[in-house]
């Protein structure tokens, strides 16, 4: 048979060719106006609705999950960490006000398990469907030898549309506006080298432990999926105005939120105007990890941060709230001295 020493050297193509035919359903389940051309081609086509763009900007993003997978590993739980991938792009786009259009993700894997890679594909397709995007194409490389038989690694891609005259990227922010606050599901996608370390290797614990504070077991608590934001964000900013907006993620607080701001401009967050989820304080305490490092290196419960007009703040807040809910006025935007940090976590109003 054809591909038999390929096959003894780590490579499947017969079992490539029938993960094609399982996932095409799925993969199809995300199509949305747009989508001209199906799975299995050399290249995902996807034509472009401009009738209400005067002046199209595509906006492109890629990402991966980072050492969240190690936790997939350990619990051998393949079908949340899609979303993830999903969710690190597709929030990144809509920082700047653009709607996800497609996306195609790379899956890299010592050996091909079809339920495995079906599950990570499910929720790859999950993730679009929150995201209100089509998964247009991807690749499924098998790779034996650069990793180990039940490991792989994720990376996701991106691109949204917006008119020129929509994008968001902060240079409307001034002095006196307010910051409000989304709530994260927890950890996300971001800080699980540190999470590892100190929830395994310090404390000794197993991903099937339950934890009287999170009401859950390890595994349970740290594969819960990233929040997608994209739906509810989009519809508030066709009602009203946002002068910025900052997705929480690696670099925490202190970093994401920088990126968006003016020269001039300070952003003070509010410590204690939020509930900070109990994983967040758990790490903190049991790990002796400073409050510092803390909005350093996690979201501590805010995944996603918007910089509003201050007479629009509270209905900004309570439109999302109805949404979404965890909407909160985390802090404010204040002058900055010029030698002073960009970004200041202060206690309290």
């Amino acid at each position: 048979m054809a591909g038999e020493l390929y096959k003894e050297a780590g490579v499947d193509l017969e079992k490539a060719n029938d993960l094609v035919s399982r996932i095409r359903p799925i993969v199809r389940s995300t199509f949305r106006g747009g989508v001209i051309t199906d799975i299995g081609g050399f290249g995902g086509l996807f034509s472009l609705n401009l009738q209400d763009v005067q002046n199209p900007v595509l906006v492109s993003s890629t990402d991966g999950v980072g050492t969240k997978l190690k936790i997939a590993f350990m619990a051998d739980r393949h079908d949340t960490v899609g979303i993830d991938l999903v969710a690190m792009c597709v929030n990144d786009i809509v920082v700047q006000g653009a709607k996800p259009l497609f996306f195609l993700d790379y899956l890299a894997l010592g050996r091909i398990d079809l339920g495995v890679v079906e599950k990570l594909v499910s929720g790859i397709a999950e993730g679009c469907r929150q995201a209100g995007c089509s998964l247009i194409g991807g690749e499924t490389a098998e790779m034996p030898g650069l990793y180990r038989a039940e490991e792989y690694d994720m990376a996701g891609f991106a691109v949204g549309l917006v008119d020129n005259s929509q994008i968001i990227d902060g240079s409307t922010i001034r002095v006196g506006d307010k910051i409000i606050g989304l709530s994260s599901s927890g950890l996300h996608s971001n800080g699980y080298s540190l999470a590892r370390r100190i929830i395994f290797d310090k404390l000794g614990l197993k991903p099937d432990t339950l934890v009287p504070e999170f009401g859950r077991t390890i595994a349970e608590e740290l594969l819960e999926p990233t929040v997608i934001y994209v739906e509810p964000v989009l519809h508030l900013l066709r009602k009203y105005r946002v002068h910025g907006m900052a997705h929480i993620t690696g670099g925490g607080f202190y970093d994401n939120i920088a990126r968006i701001l003016p020269k001039p401009c300070k952003a003070v967050i509010w410590e204690g105007s939020w509930s900070v989820p109990p994983v967040f304080t758990f790490m903190k305490e049991k790990g002796g990890v400073p409050a510092e490092e803390m909005y350093n290196v996690f979201n501590n419960g805010i995944g996603f941060v918007l910089v509003v007009e201050p007479s629009e703040a509270e209905d900004i807040a309570a439109f999302l709230g109805a949404v979404v809910g965890g909407v909160q006025i985390i802090g404010e935007i204040i002058s900055k001295d010029q030698e002073g940090a960009a970004v200041e976590i202060a206690a309290g109003k």
